[in-house]
This record gives C-alpha cells, structure tokens and sequence, in this order.
C-alpha cells in the first residue's frame, strides 16, 4: 500500500506547495477533488477538460513532485432532485480522469428525493412507518439504478474503469449492504472508496466491514472519528454542525486520535493486506482543531508506522 494525500486537506496551499508537502511526508499519490462538494484548490474540470496543455501540465508537476495521481474525487449528490449541476460536475470529473489516464473516481451515490414530486433528498434509515419503504423502494428502482446503469456505461466510454463509491450518511449508498446492492446490480465497474470515519460514528465495524466487502475496496481514504463523551446523551446522529467539537458526539480527528489510536490503523492495514487491497491511503483531512499541513504530516506518520510494522 501506498501513503497518499486528498488535496482537499490542504486547501491553504498552492499546487506545487501541496505536491511538495506531500511527498515531504513520505506520500506517493495524491487524490484531487474536481466534484460539486469539493473546494478544488489545485484545479478545474472544465478549464482542463478545454486545454490539453493544461492537462499535461497537471501531470508534469505531479510527476516532478516524485508522485502519481490515485484518484479524482467527485464527490456531490449526483441524484439530487434540484441540483442538475451535480451530474454535470460528476461527469466532467469522470472525463477527466480520462483524459489524465486516471482509472478511478472517488464519488457518493448520491440520494433522491423521497417521491417524484419532492424536490429535496430524503435519507431513510428506518423500516417503519410503512411509507420509509415505498420511498426506499422509488429511490432504488426508479432513480438511482437507471441513473448508475448509464453512469457506469459513461465511465467505461470515458476509460475509467473504477467509480469508488463512498459510504456517507445522507446518502443511498452508506453502509456494507447498499454498497453490496448497487455493485451487484450495475455491474464490478462500481466499488467502494472505503472510510471508516464514517463507519465508526454510524456504529459498524471498520474491520470486519472490509473483510464483508473484499474485492469491492477500490480506494481508501485515511481518516479517523473519535465518538465523544456527549454521544451518551446525544446518540450518535448528530446535527450540530463541525465547527461545534466540543458539544458534538463525534468529530472527525486526526489519523491516530481515534478512541484506538494507532492499534485501530494497524488492525486497518492488516484488514486489507487480507482482503488483497494495495493500493493507495488517501489522507483526508477534516479534523477543525488541526492545520491542514500538520494533519496531513501526523497521518502520514501514523501510517508509515504502521506499514512498516505490519506484515507484508
């Protein structure tokens, strides 16, 4: 495996100082946000799409930075009812890739309205009342499998050859069995960008959630959640928004701050050194109380200790 950085972490930086940054850390890959949700500080879809000397600039800084391109993220709500500019963006990020040589693209599922006349996502993580399941049953069958079946065929046309799915809350894919379904229905073009930031505050397993899904993981995103004392009172679905740590039930930290440590990463890598996984382990960095570059380096080192203490 391979230590790699989303640049989305760090936003404060220019191009050549976050590739720069990167390799400083001992990262190999980097990941680069080009979808709706992404603040894209290192570089524009549309405006690389138009120019292949842009592109080929893109590349020639990578690579003169010692470093290979892992992934573009395109992450966004592709299904929303209101929003057709997040199909537009997940599309040219896909192209994109492409046109890089870039095989994977990292995205959500995306989540739909809750019935034809709603303009609004609607997340449902209950069976009762009875219309939870009719509403489930129009996002999967009328929305987002048509949509994924014509998405994966796009990607293929495009080169892509992997859509990393990430599991996320307010999303139809977020956990190990919706991200099993939209696999198994569209086809091994879709897998899983698997983060187990997410997994832990929704209260699954990380380890055995990798060792369920197997061949599916096609990217990793490094990134810890430390469930927080507040969560005993709270539960873990919480509201507040990030930029509220200490009243939150949980919070995105720093690689390693977890309630485990390093002990949950070396578990981690060894999870996946099972299921054959060798690729990259993009540093996502969304920890409030820790600069982007220092996050970055601390997860960085984390990681170098742990694979260089894990069996090959």
């Amino acid at each position: 495996m391979k230590i790699g950085v989303l640049t989305d972490s760090l936003t404060d930086l220019t191009l050549d100082e976050a590739l720069a940054h990167s390799r400083s850390v001992g990262a190999e890959t980097v990941e680069f946000g080009a979808g709706p949700w992404s603040p894209k500080p290192h570089l524009s879809a549309p405006e690389l799409l138009a120019s292949e000397a842009g592109r080929q600039n893109l590349l020639r800084h990578v690579a003169d930075a010692g470093l290979e391109i892992s992934a573009i993220n395109a992450s966004g709500n592709p299904l929303h009812p209101d929003e057709p500019e997040n199909d537009r963006a997940t599309r040219d990020a896909i192209r994109l890739a492409g046109e890089l040589g870039v095989g994977t693209v990292v995205l959500m599922s995306g989540l739909p309205a809750g019935c034809a006349e709603d303009r609004m996502p609607n997340w449902i993580t209950t069976s009762w009342p009875p219309e939870t399941t009719r509403m489930l049953r129009y996002q999967w069958d009328d929305v987002a499998l048509p949509y994924w079946a014509d998405l994966a065929a796009f990607a293929r046309e495009a080169g892509v050859e992997r859509l990393a799915v990430e599991m996320h809350a307010n999303q139809l894919v977020y956990n190990v069995p919706s991200a099993l379904r939209l696999r198994e229905e569209i086809g091994e073009t879709v897998g899983v960008n698997f983060d187990p930031s997410h997994l832990i505050w929704m209260g699954a397993d990380p380890i055995r959630a990798i060792d369920a899904l197997g061949p599916a993981i096609q990217h990793v995103h490094a990134k810890d959640t430390r469930v927080e004392e507040a969560a005993a009172i709270r539960s873990h679905l919480e509201y507040l928004t990030v930029d509220h740590p200490a009243e939150r039930s949980w919070n995105y930290v720093t690689v390693g701050r977890g309630a485990e440590g390093e002990r949950f990463w070396a578990e981690f890598v060894e999870a996946l050194r099972a299921v054959g996984y060798d690729g990259a382990l993009s540093i996502e960095h969304e920890d409030v109380e820790v600069g982007g570059a220092d996050g970055v380096a601390e997860a960085a080192g984390v990681l170098r200790r742990v694979l260089d203490a894990a069996p090959a």
